[in-house]
């Protein structure tokens, strides 16, 4: 048992993160979600016709960019903003 219960959203933050790294270095939307879910599942993807992976990865996309503004500071505490 630990001190703080381990925190639901760290696998949401931690994708943001290496969405941030992907978009640092230049990739594209496309380049991640390959990354992310493999290039079988990303074709997949685009031959159905669905973009759910790209829409997953434009919303991390979003939160990553709001990560670097500044909302990395919620992570600290309610005190932290």
């Amino acid at each position: 048992m630990s001190l703080f219960p381990p925190d639901p959203r760290m696998e949401r933050f931690v994708d943001a993160l290496r969405v941030h790294d992907a978009l640092t270095d230049g990739a594209s939307a496309a380049q991640i979600v390959e990354a992310f879910y493999g290039s079988e599942r990303a074709m997949q993807d685009t031959d159905c016709g669905s973009s759910s992976l790209k829409s997953r990865i434009r919303r991390l996309v979003r939160e990553a960019r709001a990560m670097a503004a500044g909302k990395y500071r919620s992570l600290l505490g309610k005190k932290a903003a």
